[in-house]
């Protein structure tokens, strides 16, 4: 059977997408480009805000009306994990399934048994591939549904599993190796290993031949001091580390049941510098959520203005249905929510674009993802990629002139800034 699969969402969700790729391919189903070409075609759904939701019901309603006569149209993830009933009335929808279904969607595409124990990894190998080690969440989050569609306990793979895998992406040509998970320092926490996340990291680096590591989603409170130590002492690890913190105030983060204490989460951003000087920290807001005032907001402010996140991002909050948040008292109103909104993506765009004037005059290494052919305006040849700061599909890229491969790693010299992105000169 020819097979293609549509992921929206998260790094995650592609892990997914790739792990029940891989099963199809183990019962000798195989994948097609042209949707027209498919015989199944798998859409995996996202269902972590409404956004996301409407995303998810608007790509299965598509699909469903435009399959040829002879197509099936299947949906999965967590769209259709948390509203089933609401999937399946679409027109033209076949079946749908859950999260971590690849070994539901291999038996309904007629495959025979076999071996499926397969790790989580991107499929699709470019200079950049994922690598999800654990999934699941525990914490009490009152605005988030993840625990509720992933499940609320920790479910970290095997170190030796992770190894493995790691060196088929090298093996198939990944320079860089991300890895990803709801909680990646609640990694082995399920074992009593406080320092889980720490050793795999010593053991990626030291026996899957990547290149680059990219940690992404860091708990606060849990950015361990073995943790900092082996991300700057260990040459692969990119200075760079993801912490979603949600708020700057510690009254909006009680009622969101997230770590509070201020004065840790700024203990923990002086180590990393401390340790790293030119490490690149991203985070993640939400403005909006209920009971928040005028003056929490402004404490939000002034801690973004203080931190100086060299990356950030900004979501307005949505109720989510099944969470405590969306029956909480004192809902803000939209047009207030949008109005913080704005006014946070200023500061955070002002704080970002300073930071990359920072770094003309740098030297650094340069992982190419462009196509070859890729030219400028006038003609000229030109390159993208991204540096240890970026991480891929979520921070700017960095441009050069020249030619090169992707998967290329050259060094360069930044050169001006763009603002979200970079200018740079290739150094012979």
């Amino acid at each position: 059977m020819r097979y293609q699969i549509v992921t929206l969402g998260c790094p995650k969700n592609t892990t997914d997408s790739d792990r029940i790729a891989r099963t199809l391919e183990q019962q000798g189903h195989r994948a097609v480009q042209q949707r027209a070409d498919a015989d199944l075609v798998i859409l995996n759904t996202c269902g972590f805000i409404d956004d996301a939701r409407e995303e998810s019901r608007q790509a299965a309603e598509i699909l469903g009306a435009e399959r040829s006569a002879n197509q099936q149209v299947i949906v999965t993830g967590c769209w259709s994990q948390i509203e089933r009933e609401q999937v399946i009335e679409i027109d033209g929808i076949d079946a749908t399934f859950g999260i971590e279904a690849w070994n539901q969607i291999a038996d309904h595409a007629g495959t025979v048994e076999a071996e499926r124990d397969i790790p989580e990894t991107s499929l699709s190998i470019g200079p950049s591939a994922y690598l999800k080690i654990s999934d699941g969440c525990a914490r009490p989050c009152t605005f988030c549904n993840i625990p509720g569609i992933k499940g609320r306990q920790f479910r970290s793979v095997e170190p030796d599993a992770l190894v493995q895998e790691a060196r088929h992406l090298v093996a198939r040509g990944a320079r860089e190796v991300v890895l990803v998970a709801q909680d990646s320092t609640a990694y082995g926490a399920e074992w009593g290993d406080a320092n889980g996340l720490a050793r795999l990291i010593e053991r990626l680096a030291g026996e899957s031949g990547a290149e680059w590591l990219r940690l992404m989603y860091a708990y606060p409170g849990f950015v361990t001091p073995s943790l900092v130590e082996v991300m700057s002492q260990t040459p692969q690890v990119c200075n760079y580390l993801d912490i979603p913190l949600q708020h700057g105030s510690t009254s909006v983060l009680r009622r969101m049941k997230r770590p509070h204490n201020m004065g840790m989460v700024r203990g923990t951003l002086d180590r990393l510098r401390t340790a790293m000087p030119d490490i690149a920290i991203r985070t993640t807001f939400i403005v909006g959520f209920p009971g928040e005032t005028d003056d929490e907001f402004a404490e939000l402010l002034d801690f973004a203005a203080e931190a100086e996140f060299d990356r950030a991002g900004a979501f307005m909050y949505s109720p989510q249905e099944g969470t405590p948040a969306a029956h909480m008292s004192e809902q803000i109103p939209e047009d207030v929510k949008q109005a913080r909104h704005e006014e946070l993506m200023l500061l955070l765009a002002d704080i970002s674009a300073s930071k990359n004037e920072r770094q003309i005059g740098r030297e650094l290494q340069l992982l190419v993802e462009s196509e070859p052919g890729q030219t400028t305006e006038d003609g000229e040849p030109v390159i993208a990629g991204r540096t240890y700061r970026e991480a891929a599909e979520v921070d700017g890229l960095v441009f050069a002139l020249g030619e090169a491969n992707p998967g290329e790693i050259l060094n360069v010299e930044i050169a001006d800034s763009l603002g979200h992105d970079l200018w740079a000169e290739v150094i012979a």
